[in-house]
């Protein structure tokens, strides 16, 4: 016969099983224990830890010898308990069933169903603190500015704001995008396209938007930007391509007008709203260059002799005018040729020289 010696502190509950059946209940104190066959095992637990799991606690809650002083939470693959002890969190249960002590302290618990995936609570960070918890937890920080999309299969896309949060690792699988909602502004440059008449120019545009229905944005594109990127690459040649160079550097506005509708168009398939859409540049090869300002050049000089014609038609037009008036008026002419004579008399030394006498007497009877 084997006697075992069993001490039982004041803190502790000792559980007596033989053969894996549950016997009896050991209190606090010293106790002597005869094993013939090496059969009796006894389990000591500690008050001091909040719960307690073990093989055949089923049988210990069964019989109902430790209703008083623990109470007992049976969780299915799907639930969690949250444990607290005077308000202190103590610890996360995982399926299955489990004693908790009633005392030392305020004991309080809360079952949470983790399918919905992700981990709600005001005690957020404190829980997050509790070593360990991240076994259960996987924590994902969404940036200000931004929102994160979260997708899990067979289940509609959750947009979540910025913040700290907790997600079940034993929940499925799940991926978050996080996505910026501010404005983004995307220069596309050096972009090389032939025009209608087969003028090679490069130009420079710039797109301003910003994401405004992320569930979309997500769920359409892999990467959104790369896309709007190609689209804007795209309608540059749709717009530049039928045109020809006169009418495109005409008609920048419209151009860009043109170029804005289909950017925009595209960008709401994705969830991005544009908000302004412009060509900075276009830029012409060198000997095209040379070609334009040579044209310029013509232009300006066929312009400057046109007006100089004009105003040379003007002044003959009105010489002609003032000829018919003197022709039907000889006082009026004798009047011009003294405001000629005066007008060279004032500028310098004028000598008079009349000839035949009847040219001097015209003269002095008309002064």
């Amino acid at each position: 016969m084997y006697i075992k010696r069993v001490n039982i502190k004041s803190f502790e509950i000792g559980l007596v099983f033989k053969n894996g059946e549950f016997q009896r209940v050991l209190e606090a104190g010293n106790h002597w224990l005869a094993d013939f066959f090496f059969e009796i095992e006894v389990v000591i637990l500690d008050s001091n830890v909040v719960w307690f799991q073990l093989a055949g606690l089923d049988q210990v809650a069964k019989a109902g010898v430790l209703n008083d002083v623990a109470e007992f939470v049976d969780l299915n693959d799907n639930q969690r308990a949250l444990v607290w002890r005077d308000e202190r969190f103590k610890g996360i249960m995982k399926p299955g069933l489990h004693g908790l002590w009633k005392e030392p302290g305020i004991l309080r618990y809360e079952i949470v169903d983790i399918r919905d995936g992700r981990f709600v609570s005001d005690d957020l960070d404190v829980i997050l603190k509790v070593i360990g918890n991240l076994a259960s937890l996987k924590v994902e920080t969404v940036p200000d500015g931004s929102v994160g999309v979260v997708q899990r299969e067979g289940r509609e896309p959750e947009v979540i704001e910025a913040g700290r949060f907790a997600f079940w690792r034993d929940a499925g699988p799940y991926t978050i995008k996080t996505l910026d909602l501010r404005e983004t502004v995307q220069d596309v440059t050096g972009q090389e396209i032939l025009t209608g008449d087969k003028v090679t120019v490069r130009l420079n545009a710039s797109v301003s938007a910003k994401i405004t229905d992320p569930v979309l944005t997500v769920t359409r594109t892999v990467d959104v930007w790369q896309a709007q990127y190609r689209d804007i690459q795209l309608a540059l040649r749709a717009v530049v391509g039928t045109r020809d160079l006169n009418s495109l550097l005409a008609e920048k506005a419209e151009v860009v007008a043109e170029l804005e509708e289909m950017v925009r168009a595209s960008a709401e398939g994705t969830g991005v709203t544009v908000l302004s859409v412009g060509i900075r540049d276009i830029i012409l090869p060198g000997e095209m260059k040379e070609l334009m300002n040579k044209v310029i050049q013509a232009q300006k000089a066929a312009e400057a002799n046109l007006i100089s014609r004009r105003e040379e038609v003007a002044a003959m037009r009105s010489q002609a005018n003032t000829a018919k008036i003197l022709e039907g008026n000889p006082t009026l002419m004798r009047l011009k040729e003294l405001e000629v004579l005066e007008s060279i008399a004032g500028h310098g030394k004028l000598e008079v020289i009349l000839g035949e006498k009847g040219l001097a007497d015209r003269v002095i009877n008309l002064l």
